[in-house]
């Protein structure tokens, strides 16, 4: 009979040497990088502000020298910061926890599910058995087809490259797509989010067939003190780092009307320095909370273990192409823990987005 797996356990924690302690203790995976078969996993993080909150009259044909910069890098995987559809599927049934995240940060495919006949799981798998035999030359029927695929898996971004992979005269309704879904499909595209302005047509422009959300909000949980928590973090958020923040902010949004500002904008929030500048005025304030709730450490310790989650579901895209360049688009507080956390893996080689953005 073989040994149970805690027994064996035991047995090689006790013959692990003082020596092989210290060297586990020094162990480092990102230090370890050896050549590998094929081409590299090369990555690339860009930090963005959410651009639901730029000016009502940007134009966004202001975005079209960063599209440029970041077509000529050629990924071959888009990764957004966006829920994917069986996650969502998972937090509505945990009402109790997570009504306000499926509120905010879920699309109700219940549209899609009536024009298809498929919940989350069963369209979610349909999309993957479909691209698993996609041809070279799909036709537009199949094209709309997987578009109402994607829509019904709570995948509104990957929807939309196919809807955008397709001539202006076949975007309509058709083969899944009902006139309810092909409307939103054209909402979509001209919603300001960076999953529908800027990954989605940069994914149809690139031949891609799809995007990769990797957001997650699993950590979420209700505060048990809403008005104390608001009030604790938003006077710790209250400092020197957040001014200098929101002064760079107020003169570089000014100067959003052009493919210039915009460059500016993308290449100011992903320089290095930014790295100190937003940990300083966010999370290392909030860990100088000397509150009895130590609100500022729930705080924090809720914010690693969402990127520790968004880094692994980045890190399992990836696997499933190895060789690939990767481009995730993220909200630029979260692009140098993703960076770090992603730099620990042994086959992934983060690369410096400046020279994607000179």
């Amino acid at each position: 009979m073989s040994l149970s797996r805690s027994l064996l356990a035991a047995l090689l924690a006790a013959a692990v040497t003082p020596a092989a302690h210290a060297d586990m203790r020094s162990f480092a995976p990102g230090a370890l990088k050896p050549a590998v078969s094929g081409a590299p996993n090369d990555l690339m993080v860009l930090g963005t502000p959410h651009l639901s909150g730029w000016p009502d009259d940007f134009d966004a044909r202001g975005l079209d020298g960063l599209l440029d910069r970041l077509a000529g890098w050629r990924p071959g995987i888009i990764a957004i910061e966006a829920l994917s559809g069986p996650q969502c599927d998972m937090l509505r049934r945990y009402p109790d926890r997570y009504a306000e995240t499926v509120e905010g940060y879920c699309w109700d495919p219940a549209p899609a599910r009536q024009a298809t006949g498929l919940d989350v799981p069963a369209a979610s798998q349909a999309v993957e058995r479909t691209l698993a035999e996609w041809p070279d030359a799909p036709t537009p029927a199949q094209r709309r087809h997987l578009a109402a695929l994607f829509l019904a898996s709570g995948d509104q971004a990957s929807a939309l490259v196919q809807w955008l992979r397709l001539p202006v005269a076949e975007r309509r309704a058709g083969d899944g797509l009902d006139a309810a879904l092909a409307a939103r499909l054209a909402t979509l595209q001209g919603r300001r989010n960076e999953n529908f302005l800027i990954a989605a047509p940069l994914a149809a422009r690139l031949g891609l067939e799809r995007v990769h959300p990797m957001d997650d909000h699993s950590a979420d949980a209700p505060v048990p003190d809403e008005a104390a928590y608001g009030a604790i973090i938003s006077r710790l958020w209250d400092n020197p780092a957040t001014a200098r923040r929101k002064a760079m902010d107020e003169t570089l949004s000014a100067g959003l009307r052009g493919s210039d500002g915009v460059l500016a904008l993308y290449r100011t929030y992903n320089a290095p320095e930014q790295a100190r500048l937003v940990y300083d005025s966010d999370f290392g304030a909030a860990l100088a909370d000397t509150s009895p709730q130590q609100f500022g450490r729930a705080y924090v310790g809720y914010w690693e273990t969402r990127n520790l989650r968004m880094a692994a579901n980045i890190r399992d895209a990836m696997a499933l192409s190895p060789g690939q360049r990767t481009l995730v688009i993220v909200g630029v507080s979260h692009k140098w823990y993703l960076e770090a956390y992603l730099d620990q893996m042994h086959d992934v080689h983060v690369i410096d987005s400046e020279t994607v953005l000179r």
